[in-house]
């Protein structure tokens, strides 16, 4: 196909999520613009809304509005949907209060591993209760917490944010600690709001405002904010890659957040040979922003580092289906995180490569991908997964292609209107592109 136009994509759902929950512990009224509408941002405030936060409809176009303050005890669970940052971050904000919550989600959800986050809030003093092991549902008890230096097995901003804010709404001081730098956006919104933070290499600390607050755990000093949230890069991903497997044209992706820790598949991308041009440079809520031009380009294989995996492991879906196109071999090293995203990605991406004609092997925690010129053909389990829907839906466009997608509506987790985009952008194309076929 060729591609044309300009597209704004949603707001970044790392943002969104740490906006809502850091407004919710401002006292006053904060408003927050270009939220994402997908089902995991709404899972957040749904979450919120239990804990007595009041929080206005979470919908396309709308400005947000968050009255914030203190937490208080939910009637019944608190449904995490299928978000583990929903989940992960919400333990974190719990840490601090003094009543019990209980935290559960879908069936995915209730998959994927907690103890990442549980046991340093453990260490901090929150009591959690196990259900079935490393997973939801379990309950949480926070209250008095005790300051925290911790150094992480694993570099995750899911991780490192859950703990700041627990040192946020417990007023105790925490240093997080990662083999590798994660995404930062926590970091940047505490900078941004005037919170004390200090980044050294790959450390990052807290500091309340008046340590011996502590007394008064369960409150914050948050000032209420305005934050206009950028357009997601993990989202304007699967439209460069369509843009650079185009056969002509170019595309304009407007108002795409670039924060340096997220830019890896940028960085990638030209390694293999495309090339993505940033406009109208600024910044906004302490974010970097830009306008991305893309045109089509003749891709190369290459490797993927274990310490770069952190500014992009949600695209390394997408950049594996470039990988299928590209020449040569291309290697992604330490990849084993996507085994506990919302599926087996790793196991997965390799799986449906092959079953659409391509030679792709996850071998340990590593991705192999051969490239091909041979049309993908062929059906693909997405597992309910956001990310293999999309990358695959990509690959579909390619002149030839005949991909048929198990499902399409997990998309919502993250883009909704993502195959009306990709059909706009698109004009022509000799392929038969991704369709459903349950």
């Amino acid at each position: 196909m060729k591609v044309s136009g300009a597209v704004r994509v949603p707001g970044d759902k790392s943002i969104s999520h740490r906006a809502l929950l850091v407004a919710a512990l401002a006292r006053g009224r904060s408003e927050l613009s270009g939220l994402l509408s997908g089902e995991d941002v709404k899972s957040t405030a749904r979450v919120l809304r239990r804990l007595g936060v009041d929080v206005s409809t979470v919908r396309d176009g709308a400005v947000v509005t968050v009255r914030g303050g203190r937490l208080s005890k939910p009637r019944g669970s608190l449904d995490c949907g299928n978000s583990g940052t929903t989940a992960r971050l919400s333990l974190g904000l719990l840490a601090g209060q003094r009543f019990p919550a209980r935290l559960t989600g879908d069936a995915s959800l209730r998959r994927r591993p907690m103890r990442r986050v549980t046991e340093p809030l453990r260490a901090m003093g929150a009591h959690i209760e196990e259900e079935r092991g490393d997973s939801l549902p379990l309950t949480i008890r926070g209250g008095r917490l005790a300051p925290l230096d911790y150094a992480s097995p694993v570099a995750s901003a899911q991780v490192k944010s859950a703990l700041l804010l627990a040192g946020l709404t417990g007023r105790v001081p925490v240093t997080v600690r990662e083999p590798y730098r994660s995404r930062d956006h926590t970091e940047r919104l505490f900078v941004h709001l005037g919170l004390r933070l200090r980044v050294d290499g790959t450390a990052v600390s807290f500091t309340p405002t008046d340590p011996l607050a502590s007394l008064g755990a369960g409150s914050s000093a948050v000032p209420p904010f305005h934050l206009v949230v950028p357009g997601d890069i993990s989202s304007a991903a699967f439209l460069v890659a369509a843009a650079v497997l185009a056969e002509g044209g170019e595309l304009l992706l407007e108002n795409v957040g670039v924060n340096p820790t997220r830019t890896g598949v940028l960085v990638v991308l030209g390694r293999m040979g495309a090339h993505v041009e940033r406009l109208n440079l600024s910044e906004a809520g302490g974010e970097a922003v830009a306008d991305l031009l893309v045109r089509p380009a003749h891709l190369e294989g290459t490797l993927v580092a274990a310490a770069e995996v952190p500014t992009l492991v949600d695209e390394v879906p997408v950049l594996a289906v470039l990988a299928s196109r590209a020449r040569g071999e291309m290697v992604f090293r330490e990849v084993g995180e996507l085994r506990v995203k919302e599926s087996n990605r790793l196991e997965l991406i390799a799986a449906n490569l092959r079953a659409v004609g391509g030679d792709a092997e996850a071998s340990g925690n590593d991705l192999r991908v051969h490239g091909t010129d041979r049309p993908p053909c062929g059906r693909v389990d997405t597992a309910g997964d956001h990310r293999l829907a999309m990358a695959f839906a990509v690959l579909g466009t390619v002149p030839g292609a005949d991909v048929r997608l198990s499902e399409r509506a997990s998309v919502a987790i993250s883009y909704p209107r993502f195959f009306a985009d990709l059909r706009r952008i698109g004009e022509g194309g000799r392929g038969k592109g991704a369709r459903h076929r349950d």
